[in-house]
């Protein structure tokens, strides 16, 4: 068997306008949308989210997403106007990460490992 990454698929009050965040704050890429099932989806490169409207309450997640330059995609989102709630900096747990907040409160944690020679280990 030979999985791939996992999609989420968030809740949100309006599909289109999720949509829109993400394309302008993000930039990903808005991939489709099915009326009928009130779903959507957006993509950047191989990370793809899934967006399913409700009616009723959105309870934030927190999302991992792995960068190969983590500086440049703080610089990128920093340029875009994301809501980084935590800066860019090396963590004790080795990694080196920012945080964005999407306007659902949804955590999304951007990070790259540090190498044994940044980490002093």
């Amino acid at each position: 068997m030979k999985l791939e990454q996992p999609t989420p698929e968030l809740p949100v009050a309006d599909v289109k306008a999720a949509q829109r965040y993400f394309r302008d704050f993000m930039g990903f890429e808005i991939g489709w949308f099915h009326p009928e099932g009130a779903i959507g989806a957006v993509s950047h490169g191989n990370c793809a989210i899934f967006f399913r409207e409700t009616k009723g309450e959105i309870h934030p997640a927190t999302f991992w997403i792995f960068s190969a330059d983590v500086d440049e995609a703080h610089a990128e989102l920093a340029a875009r106007g994301a809501d980084i709630v935590d800066p860019v900096d090396d963590k004790p747990w080795g990694l080196r990460q920012f945080t964005v907040k999407d306007f659902n409160g949804n955590l999304f944690h951007f990070h790259h490992d540090l190498s044994d020679s940044e980490t002093g280990t």
